[in-house]
């Protein structure tokens, strides 16, 4: 009987996989240059190699997330340009964190045209806890504003500066949450688009620094 996934044991085979994902030589990625690609083929391996050993429902995109019962979503990215996007809910997201955690791989790939192969280089397997998956800037923004004895109408124009999509009443009703319930500093970039476009680099520079932002590989 396989055991239950957890989300100990998701961390614990993340390192593993990339692991061995680092070693291997690979003729299907050879040549493909689209990241998008590349993260989907890296992401159906993984959920093979846990489907041999674990039971867990597998996520889909209506979900959102790759293990939905984790509250948990996967995000495979190169190390040259490390982003993604994701589903856009809300606008308290880039505030309050997304909802569920990241568990992020980034990678270097490197071709072989000799053996036609191509090898993905895992550099770093990072886990984002949900309470850390907000936007860095608006949330400093909002400490700060709190820490000089800011009150709802300066929320309000805060972020409207930052054109957070939301209207005039959705603003308030924020920023009264925020009053009441305020934020912890997110580590993540989020860019206003229809799907919310999530950058990196920081969760990489301050993994294992940081609580809630762990370095598993």
């Amino acid at each position: 009987m396989k055991p239950p996934l957890t989300v100990d044991l998701l961390c614990t085979e993340a390192n593993l996989f990339a692991q061995i994902e680092s070693q291997q030589s690979d003729p299907n990625l050879y040549g493909v240059t689209d990241g998008k690609a590349v993260g989907t083929y890296f992401e159906v391996k993984f959920q093979k190699y846990l489907r041999e050993k674990y039971i867990y429902t597998t996520g889909n995109a209506a979900k959102g997330m790759d293990f939905p019962d984790l509250l948990v979503d996967m995000k495979v990215t190169s190390r040259k340009q490390p982003q993604s996007s994701c589903p856009f809910r809300a606008a308290r997201q880039k505030i309050f964190g997304l909802g569920y955690s990241l568990l992020v791989f980034v990678y270097d790939k490197t071709d072989n045209s000799i053996t036609q192969t191509s090898r993905l280089d895992v550099r770093n397997v990072i886990f984002v806890d949900q309470a850390r998956t907000a936007d860095f800037q608006t949330t400093m923004g909002i400490h700060k504003i709190i820490e000089n004895a800011g009150n709802i109408d300066d929320l309000v124009a805060f972020m409207q500066e930052r054109y957070l999509p939301i209207d005039d009443i959705q603003a308030y009703q924020l920023a009264e949450e925020i009053l009441n319930n305020p934020p912890q500093i997110g580590y993540l970039t989020i860019s206003n688009a229809l799907q919310w476009r999530l950058q990196y680099q920081r969760v990489i520079d301050s993994a294992g620094n940081i609580n809630g932002i762990l370095r598993i590989f």
